[in-house]
């Protein structure tokens, strides 16, 4: 991608990877929308990366993932190769740029001696750009992980009577497989854990992966007023929406703490 452009930065059709993962900063997001009104190409990326920001992030993370389309070959839903190779180019730059720039406002932050409270953002489908004008076919990214949750009618859900963690898996079908959003309440931490999407001939995909902090998510009688919400957290797969038997949420010791049929 940056071959063709020399030095220069990407032009906006090749901004389609960034914003559909909510990296770029505000005047950059404004000058994208400001072209997504009238792009039908931009258009149809942005719709066909709904639900893949797990799968491009990982991707962006790993090392040496610059170039490397192979890498994405373990992700259980993906773009074409060619386009895969692009995003995680751009992303893995634009992060890189996120953070030099996050390093140098810590250095005047220090160096003023400046006090206040920190606000940690979780990647759970939360936004921190501004809100976009979508034209009718397009699902933009700048909805929260809860709020496109809402927004989703075809559900199944599952309390585990051994592990009380309660998980709802709200799905919608997309050209490439289904995207979803998970809810989940009632599990403590520290855990890191994966949603796991197991096809009706038992194979297995793992759909999303995050974190749980020691107070937990969805704890109704937590003193930690931030424990008591539940997480959402977005996922996808190339199955199909009639190929899915049941859905996992596992721990990554293996213990499975609850499963929902589809």
């Amino acid at each position: 991608m940056r071959g063709a452009q020399g030095s220069q930065g990407p032009n906006e059709h090749e901004t389609v990877g960034a914003y559909a993962l909510g990296i770029l900063d505000d005047a950059e997001a404004t000058a994208f929308e400001a072209h997504l009104a009238g792009c039908e190409w931009c258009a149809q990326q942005l719709d066909e990366l709904a639900g893949m920001e797990p799968m491009l992030a990982a991707l962006a993370d790993l090392p040496g993932a610059q170039g490397s389309p192979a890498i994405g070959e373990s992700l259980s839903a993906r773009p074409s190769p060619q386009l895969a190779t692009r995003l995680v180019d751009e992303v893995a730059e634009r992060r890189a740029v996120k953070r030099r720039r996050s390093f140098y406002m810590v250095a005047a932050a220090a160096a003023l001696i400046i006090g206040g409270p920190a606000t940690v953002f979780a990647t759970t489908g939360g936004d921190t750009s501004s809100v976009a004008t979508p034209s009718p076919t397009v699902t933009t990214k700048t909805a929260s992980a809860k709020d496109e949750f809402a927004g989703m009618t075809d559900r199944v859900s599952a309390t585990d009577p051994n592990t009380d963690v309660t998980a709802t898996v709200a799905m919608q079908s997309k050209a490439w497989g289904v995207g979803a959003v998970l809810e989940l309440a009632g599990v403590k931490g520290p855990l890191k854990c994966s949603l796991i999407v197991v096809g009706k001939d038992g194979s297995r995909e793992t759909m999303s992966n995050w974190s749980v902090p020691k107070w937990g998510y969805g704890i109704k009688d937590s003193t930690n007023a931030t424990a008591r919400d539940p997480l959402y957290i977005h996922g996808g797969t190339a199955f199909n929406a009639d190929e899915i038997d049941h859905f996992e949420v596992v721990t990554s010791t293996g213990k499975q703490l609850v499963e929902v049929d589809a």
